[in-house]
């Protein structure tokens, strides 16, 4: 059953869904907790906790009035007199907002994603709490009826407040995708990597950090031999698809392999660590088989050697590496379709394309993405752009784009990404012991072939000498109010700001979408020449309303802001002299 009203506090058109039994996937919506009164606020009625009596016939506890406890406050994010509600998160202005602008581009090939994901937490354990009161007294009964609360949402996943469908505080999940010739690939990722983070959070039963939960296919189960051949039973279903049900996207068929060459199917008896070898080196087999060269010798620094328990990083490395396969094998398919119809069933490597780089394919690729991914993880189901919550934020990236946070004490913007670029040392280390040299072009910038990146998704060509979709992952522990907001950025806007620039701009925004707006107008006005596609994303965080205490506010770059409006406005800017 479904019912829609206008929250006349936010502007947004709010669902209130019950939906027992159903078992959800990603989605682009967050559940939560709403004060009824906000949604029916001409209600007269009188329903809730409030005791009603007048201010004079109120008082305050002391210990010798009474020899009971005083009742307990509820819980953040727990409210008795509240409905339980599905929010659009494109449709909070005031928590997340989004811009993109195609530039002097005639295509946007820029895209993103946003919304929850079905992975088990990955948030740090919140405290033992060691009240210890009497069986009869209030606290104790409090705490009761907030584990039935809890058991029921385990139900239909719309108990608690800001829960997933599988008990755990909801994971929510954030990507930027920078597409370069053409926009099949950053669609691609857009449609599809959160599919295959979930997917490879199921195939590795990848464990829940609060309370040990395995998510097992939408569910949360406990770790049993039931659940394995659950798992083994799932895997074989998935290996029996045909091709044609697989997802098109676009003009190209991004038909993928048979997912029992990359996922195989788990045996019951298996134990988490050999599960985990199983599944990686079946993917690492197939990259061997398919593309060679830089590959041949490949090990991702998520695989560790012996093998441990899955971790976040784990699936998140999986996730990207799987995805990346299933792309360069469509396109590679589609080229050779393209020129006889009898070749598309012929192997892999018929053409020889993949083995030899000077050779190019008759047909030409789509060129590929580059992509950051932010995900975040609460403790309690306590949203993570409370004051006084705590949270954890993984981030996933590979290429140019970047992930930006800002300190609420001193207003610093604190990247969490670097730039994969054959001029970061790191990056040329890797790369020269499979490539000769790199190549400088005409602005002074080091390439790898025609490529600016070292790390992308597609991108065919370049696979065989080491252009990997392997994320650099970094996991950043956020304390209450740590951090004002989160940005997600293309390299259209970082090309041309500074971080603090653009950390600067959005403090001066009274809500993430206007900041969000005001980025991209300002990187695309200051543009010298051609301006790139530009994509922004901002995310509150607990310390939002702190944004323009530390440092100065915006202050700190608003001299430079203001002389780079004015060169931009100048209509000399760019003429010879």
């Amino acid at each position: 059953m479904r019912s829609s009203w206008t929250c006349r506090a936010c502007f947004i058109t709010i669902t209130r869904v019950n939906l027992v039994g159903f078992r959800r996937s990603f989605h682009d919506y967050f559940v939560t907790h709403l004060p009824s009164s906000s949604l029916h606020p001409d209600s007269r009625s009188s329903a809730g906790p409030h005791h009603g009596l007048p201010r004079a016939a109120s008082k305050p506890h002391t210990a010798s009035s009474s020899q009971r406890s005083p009742s307990p406050a509820p819980l953040l994010g727990v409210n008795r007199d509240t409905t339980v509600v599905r929010i659009p998160l494109r449709s909070a202005k005031h928590h997340f907002g989004v811009a993109v602008s195609r530039g002097s581009r005639i295509y946007n090939e820029d895209s993103y994603q946003a919304g929850v994901i079905e992975i088990p937490a990955f948030a740090k354990r919140p405290p033992v709490n060691l009240t210890r009161a009497p069986a009869d007294s209030p606290l104790q009964a409090y705490r009761k009826r907030q584990q039935e609360q809890r058991e029921k949402g385990e139900g239909d996943g719309e108990g608690t407040s800001a829960e997933s469908a599988s008990g755990d505080p909801q994971v929510f999940y954030f990507g930027v995708f920078d597409g370069h010739g053409g926009g099949d690939c950053s669609g691609f990722l857009k449609e599809k990597l959160h599919e295959y983070i979930e997917e490879a959070a199921q195939k590795y039963e990848l464990q829940s950090s609060l309370h040990g939960r395995t998510h097992v296919f939408g569910a949360s189960k406990i770790n049993s031999e039931s659940s394995l051949a659950a798992v083994g039973k799932e895997a074989k279903d998935l290996a029996t698809k045909a091709p044609e049900t697989d997802v098109q996207t676009g003009s190209i068929n991004l038909n993928a392999p048979n997912a029992a060459s990359i996922l195989p199917s788990p045996d019951a008896k298996k134990t988490p660590e050999k599960l985990a070898a199983s599944l990686q080196s079946h993917l690492m087999k197939s990259w061997r088989r398919t593309v060679g060269g830089y590959f041949r010798r490949f090990q991702p620094t998520s695989f560790t050697t012996p093998p441990t328990p899955a971790t976040t990083a784990t699936i998140l490395t999986h996730a990207f590496l799987a995805a990346d396969l299933h792309f360069i094998t469509a396109q590679l398919r589609l080229s050779l379709s393209n020129t006889d119809s009898v070749l598309s069933d012929a192997p892999l490597n018929a053409s020889d394309s993949l083995h030899s780089p000077s050779q190019f394919p008759q047909a030409p690729f789509k060129g590929g993405s580059t992509c950051s991914v932010a995900l975040i993880s609460t403790p309690t189901p306590t949203p993570f752009w409370h004051p006084s919550s705590s949270s954890t934020l993984l981030t996933a990236h590979c290429g140019d784009t970047r992930i930006l946070l800002c300190r609420s004490s001193n207003g610093i913007a604190v990247p969490l990404t670097t730039n994969h670029h054959p001029s970061n040392p790191s990056e040329s280390a890797r790369l020269r012991r499979y490539s000769t040299s790199f190549v400088t072009d005409s602005f002074g910038e080091e390439r790898l072939g025609y490529l600016a990146n070292t790390r992308s998704f597609g991108d065919m060509p370049s696979k065989r000498l080491g252009v990997s979709a392997e994320p650099e992952i970094r996991r950043t522990e956020i304390c209450a109010g740590e951090y004002s907001f989160l940005v997600l950025i293309s390299d259209g806007v970082s090309n041309t700001l500074s971080d603090q620039e653009i950390v600067d701009t959005i403090k001066e925004a009274k809500t993430p979408e206007a900041g969000a707006e005001e980025v991209v107008a300002f990187s695309t006005e200051c543009s010298e020449n051609e301006a790139d596609n530009a994509t922004c994303l901002v995310v509150r965080l607990g310390g939002w309303e702190r944004r323009s205490e530390g440092g100065g506010g915006g202050w700190g770059t608003r001299e430079r802001r203001d002389w780079r409006r004015r060169e931009a406005g100048d209509p000399r800017r760019g003429r010879m002299t």
